[in-house]
């Protein structure tokens, strides 16, 4: 996708620099003042005026006109530029996600693990209950139900995995096995920059960089309509050679210098229709912009919030609800060892599952949006 856009952008550079160059010049030949009736038709030596003729002819653009083909070659540079940068930005933000998308699958995947040993120490003392004749076959088959299901939840965050695996191997271009997130994501409660900051700079974040180019590139384009109404000129040269009388006298040869210049006589229905419909698209442009520029601020403001209330809901949760959730499963599982009833131990071992399943998906949840917000500005307007 980057190689795609450095291509365009090169592409619209060399365009660029033959903008304002003048057409090719052209060759002319050909013959002239033959006659072709009466007793001299065809013979070329019959007139005097008779000729061969080569020339050179060089149409000359006016310079307003080449100078406003200039200015929209430019501005499609600039358009290029735009995608690019905006295509990197979109680059960095799906690489991110990918990447905290992995990362949340393998947290949940080792929180689930965690949990084996408590599910195989509850089996354990089901059977030795059941042994002592302290307990019915009922709690047994209620803690292996309990395991089971704790295997089926790893097997489903294991392909979760698998699944995030692919989608960073499609950015990365590597073999899906072969990619772990090892390293320690960053800190998904704080931005790059200010959410005031991006509140503000809409028109400078990528999903509108190009709509500010697009918008230049109409401008340029109906300077160069009304450019149109400005007259071309050419100017041709040609050598007449003639050949000699029967008499065998040298006739001169000739030379005609020939200025041609263009008549937009009737600009209402032509030049005027040009600019009319540039303007049209200048305004289509504009209001299209302006559209994508409430939607930018929209889906800004919706993840700003989505952001901010998924930071705290994941920090509530690794400060107080998982902990918790941890100490109430212990308890309740101790005390079931020692006697206990055991379907205190197998509502909070459920909860405690549901939690951890639940914070992987907060998880993941929060580093998409912090994704989102973080790369909508271009490196250089980042501040440290």
């Amino acid at each position: 996708m980057l190689q795609a856009r450095r291509s365009q952008v090169a592409a619209t550079q060399e365009e660029a620099v033959r903008a304002a160059a003048l057409p090719d010049p052209k060759l002319t030949f050909g013959l002239g003042n033959w006659p072709v009736t009466g007793a001299d038709a065809f013979d070329f030596r019959a007139d005097d005026m008779t000729m061969k003729q080569i020339g050179v002819m060089q149409e000359i653009p006016a310079r307003a006109k080449r100078r406003a083909r200039q200015v929209v070659a430019d501005r499609g540079i600039e358009e290029a530029q735009a995608l690019s940068t905006a295509e990197q930005l979109a680059v960095r933000r799906g690489v991110a996600e990918a990447w905290i998308a992995l990362w949340a699958a393998q947290r949940e995947v080792a929180a689930l693990r965690s949990l084996r040993e408590p599910a195989a120490m509850a089996v354990s003392t089901a059977k030795a209950r059941l042994a002592g004749g302290a307990d019915t076959v009922t709690g047994t088959l209620a803690t292996q139900a309990a395991a089971l299901d704790l295997e089926n939840r790893i097997d489903a965050a294991e392909a979760s995995v698998e699944a995030a695996r692919a989608g960073l191997a499609r950015w990365l271009g590597e073999e899906p096995a072969d990619l772990e997130a090892e390293d320690a994501p960053p800190a998904l409660a704080e931005l790059p920059v200010a959410p005031a900051e991006l509140l503000s700079s809409i028109d400078r974040q990528g999903p509108l960089l190009p709509w500010r180019s697009r918008e230049a590139v109409a401008e340029a384009e109906v300077d160069a309509a009304l450019a149109e109404k400005r007259p071309d000129w050419s100017l041709g040269v040609t050598y007449g050679q003639r050949d000699r009388t029967p008499t065998g006298r040298r006739r001169s040869d000739m030379l005609m210098v020939e200025v041609g210049v263009g008549l937009p006589l009737f600009p209402r229905n032509r030049q005027n229709r040009g600019v009319a419909a540039r303007r049209a698209e200048l305004d289509a442009v504009a209001a299209e912009r302006e559209d994508a520029r409430r939607t930018q601020a929209e889906a800004v403001r919706r993840t700003l919030a989505a952001w901010q209330g998924l930071a705290r809901q994941v920090a509530r949760k690794e400060t107080e609800s998982l902990p918790l959730a941890h100490d109430r499963a212990q308890a309740a599982l101790a005390a079931y060892a020692g006697g206990g009833d055991l379907q205190p131990w197998l509502e909070a071992r459920r909860d405690e599952l549901e939690l951890h399943v639940e914070h992987a998906r907060h998880l993941g949840e929060l580093g998409r949006a912090w994704a989102a917000l973080a790369y909508l500005l271009p490196e250089k307007e980042i501040s440290p």
